[in-house]
């Protein structure tokens, strides 16, 4: 009898075990590649100083806190599955658990677009969209979508923390719909709303069509 119950309770601190290894997330004390891309992206986005050494440490930590405070998720510090999508990375340690790369970048093209053009005609969520991705091909800019939405001053919906409003279902297929190539802008990489923008550097640029309430130039 005892024998069995050492036996039951090997196997269940086993699978234990595994539990907490498939949820695995990077954290103070954790080392390799998804650190390293961590550091990256955390260094271009101005939150990290640090080498990108591929070692979580204070430094890190410090940042992805940062990073976290900034995008309205829970500040600790720990890039979990929610973080790292954020960033646009897939863990490698979820064992399934986190979203694709392709979904990642869905779940974080269509937050812009909820945060920039709820509210505007369906063509015109997509081109915001499509702006995004002009960008991420354009050698002006980053070349991820995680990059080009997180940097610096780029998007009021980051700044404001709109990018984490309540999304609408119609954010994700106008996300779908310009990874899938439509892009009603013809190629614009900026735009604004001629009613609120104070930026006189952007009234200069190229026009290329209106769309709602958006003017999308070059």
């Amino acid at each position: 009898m005892k024998k069995r119950i050492f036996t039951v309770g090997v196997t269940m601190f086993l699978l234990l075990t595994v539990c907490v290894t498939a949820f695995a997330v990077s954290k103070v004390g954790s080392r390799g590649e998804e650190v390293k891309k961590i550091q990256t992206k955390l260094k271009n986005w101005g939150y990290y100083s640090g080498s990108v050494d591929g070692v979580y440490g204070w430094q890190t930590e410090n940042a992805v806190r940062s990073f976290q405070k900034k995008n309205g998720l829970k500040v600790d510090g720990i890039a979990g599955v929610q973080t790292l999508n954020a960033m646009g990375i897939s863990s490698s340690s979820s064992s399934g658990q986190t979203a694709s790369p392709n979904d990642a970048n869905i779940e974080l093209l269509a937050r812009v677009i909820n945060g920039e053009a709820r509210g505007e005609p369906y063509e015109g969520q997509v081109a915001v969209g499509a702006v995004v991705l002009n960008r991420v091909d354009h050698p002006s800019f980053p070349n991820t979508i995680a990059g080009v939405v997180y940097q610096k001053g780029a998007f009021t919906a980051v700044d404001d923390g709109q990018i984490n409003a309540q999304m609408y279902a119609s954010s994700r297929r106008a996300a779908r719909d310009a990874l899938n190539g439509w892009d009603p802008t013809g190629g614009a990489i900026y735009y604004y709303n001629p009613k609120t923008a104070t930026n006189k550097w952007i009234r200069t640029r190229e026009v290329i069509c209106t769309i709602g309430e958006h003017v999308f130039c070059n």
